[in-house]
């Protein structure tokens, strides 16, 4: 059961918005919230960290349509799975 999904994905400048996309990515089956902050900008795409959190979220569906929506996962930064949250304690967190 996938809880938290942290991606680094690349889109072009001129296709959905950050704001398309999160609604978009709300609508995945499990998902409860998404959060999309921009990381870098270029002439043709950015960079953005996608953090999705809910119950049993759908990968395959996820990562479909990101690519749907002319996206690419560039990594897989952070999955938490199982019947609770574990965080990260911040001085490993620091350290990375």
């Amino acid at each position: 059961m996938i809880k938290r999904l942290v991606l680094d994905v690349l889109i072009p400048i001129k296709g959905p918005s950050i704001v398309d996309i999160a609604e978009n990515l709300s609508r995945v089956k499990g998902v409860n919230a998404v959060n999309i902050t921009v990381k870098e900008v270029d002439v043709e795409t950015q960079n953005i960290i996608v953090v999705i959190e809910g119950e049993n979220i759908d990968f395959g569906e996820t990562r479909v349509l990101i690519e749907e929506l002319g996206g690419v996962i560039h990594s897989v930064d952070q999955v938490v799975a199982g019947k609770k949250i574990v965080e990260v304690p911040r001085e490993i967190y620091e350290e990375l």
